[in-house]
């Protein structure tokens, strides 16, 4: 017997279309097929059972075909056996097209979906129209008892052929209730995890950091989307530590796995006062997770001990012109810098990089506070011009310099352009520079005894303390001069700011958290 869906589908005009395409000999298959595909096997059955919602296309008296949407509860259509399948038709807009072509034309084409495994069931049949008042029996087969849409009439299908359409093409879609199904485990595993971390970060939160100034967060402001500010108090209101310009502090945090680290960030309130202090925090979503914990648990009221501030970005004492640069958040030593100077009745220009103003932080209030005084660039602007603006300063002013590491690239080599003193240029870090382009290098420790491997993505500190072996260290990023070794044999690369030039000659130091070396091996004391 013929596959039925050729015989029906494969008329004279779609075979010649076929020719004209080049797919008539690969649609030989169907019509040859010892499968007349006109019957429902158990996993058709199965396939309908679980459809909450079919599309059906009919005719019109006039030739125009009519496709409609047809829903109800999950297996609302029903195989009565092999070659007959029905439903109960609902009220609905009561214009009765589908119903109409039926009476006139009882062909029906329909197309059954499962959007989430990407499948598709075609059916071809013909239709007969049953009422309650004639067929009670039929009509209570087709109810379903849990729906309470009213039923108006029953639709018999004998099916008359069936095909499985590939799934290409088919965008996957899931109902609500499929939906559920998926992310209802998943957030209740979520929750449960959620809970336990909670339970953990509490219990340690209750006793964030060891350092010997207590603090408690007083104040929490969005300056940004990315951007949050801190402002931090004694618990008892007394005074803090006086700070000068510059000055960062330490503050507890603890990572993802738990360990307990530090992060420093810029102080960024007016150094004149000793009331309060504040900081401003970026949330890196690629960093390591320091500043992504202080924006998931740094809440009011809560507790820190912090290690005393510290200043490795001072500025000079002298009446020397000062020139700010900051880019994004490097704003945060920048504007504690420029509120010094001013207070002081200090000559200084104060420049501002940003992508918008709009990820600008403290933007209003410096405009506000410093008018004409504040230059700001952004990218949709022209931008800072380095070397128009460090060629128009005097020739004894000192650059300032905190963001981005290509905006103290810039400024770096802007200099070294103009034959600026490098004496002139400080700067203040907020990342290592260390990146994939530098060179593996082997360093042996002599006192310990080790020979490490520092790959080209480690800094050589980092490559030391995984070894086990201790060593002095602070900020991590070249900008305080804690972790200072001496150099024994090679040539270091320094890439830190914090090591004066007589250190590095002379005393042979360099800062092992960021500096590199452009031999092959290093030989460090320690």
């Amino acid at each position: 017997m013929p596959n039925a869906f050729a015989t029906i589908s494969f008329t004279e005009s779609v075979k010649a279309t076929q020719t004209r395409y080049g797919s008539r000999e690969s649609n030989l298959g169907f019509e040859l097929a010892d499968d007349p595909r006109n019957k429902l096997g158990e996993f058709e059955a199965e396939f309908i059972g679980e459809r909450d919602s079919f599309y059906q296309a009919t005719l019109s008296e006039n030739g125009w075909p009519y496709v409609q949407h047809r829903g109800g509860p999950k297996g609302f259509l029903k195989v009565l056996d092999a070659r007959t399948i029905g439903f109960a038709d609902f009220k609905g807009n009561r214009q009765y097209i589908s119903v109409g072509n039926l009476n006139a034309n009882p062909r029906i084409s329909m197309i059954l979906m499962d959007y989430p495994n990407r499948r598709r069931l075609k059916i071809w049949g013909t239709v007969r129209v049953i009422h309650e008042n004639e067929e009670p029996e039929l009509i209570a087969r087709l109810e379903v008892s849990s729906y309470r849409a009213r039923v108006e009439r029953g639709i018999l299908i004998q099916v008359e052929a069936i095909d499985w359409n590939c799934p290409q093409h088919i965008t996957p879609r899931f109902t609500e209730a499929e939906m559920d199904e998926i992310v209802l485990p998943l957030m209740e595993e979520n929750q449960q995890l959620r809970a336990q971390h909670s339970q953990i970060t509490t219990a340690k939160i209750s006793s964030l950091g060891e350092g010997e100034l207590a603090l408690v967060i007083t104040g929490v402001r969005q300056l940004t989307p990315q951007v949050r500010a801190y402002e931090l108090r004694h618990p008892l209101g007394d005074d803090l530590p006086k700070i000068s310009a510059g000055s960062h502090l330490s503050v507890p945090v603890l990572l993802a796995d738990g360990t307990a680290s530090t992060r420093h960030y810029s102080i960024s309130a007016n150094p004149n006062q000793n009331s309060y202090y504040e900081i401003a925090v970026l949330l890196e979503t690629e960093g390591n997770g320091g500043s992504r914990f202080v924006h998931e648990n740094y809440q009011l009221g809560m507790h820190l001990r912090c290690r005393l501030p510290s200043n490795d970005f001072a500025l000079h004492m002298d009446e020397r012109p000062a020139v700010l640069i900051a880019g994004g958040i490097g704003i945060t030593p920048i504007m504690a810098m420029a509120r010094a100077l001013k207070q002081a009745e200090r000559v200084f220009q104060f420049h501002y990089v940003g992508r918008t103003l709009k990820e600008m932080a403290y933007v209003e209030n410096l405009q506000h506070e410093f008018g004409e005084q504040l230059n700001t660039y952004t990218s949709a602007q022209q931008g800072l011009n380095l070397s128009k603006m460090m060629a128009n300063v005097t020739h004894d002013a000192v650059f300032y310099v905190c963001g981005p590491e290509r905006l103290i690239n810039g400024v770096l080599q802007t200099a070294i352009q103009l034959g600026i003193s490098a004496s002139r240029i400080r700067f203040e870090r907020f990342s290592s520079p260390i990146s994939n382009n530098q060179q593996s290098i082997e360093v042996e420790l002599r006192r310990s005894g080790k020979t490490i491997h520092v790959n080209p993505d480690e800094s050589i500190l980092s490559a030391i303390e995984a070894a086990g072996v201790k060593t002095l260290s602070d900020c991590k990023v070249g900008n305080c001069g804690a972790c200072a070794a001496k150099v024994l044999e090679g040539t270091p690369v320094h890439l830190d700011s914090a090591l004066t030039e007589r250190e590095r000659t002379q005393g042979k130091k360099m800062c092992i958290c960021v500096s590199r070396a452009s031999s092959a091996k290093l030989v460090l004391d320690l």
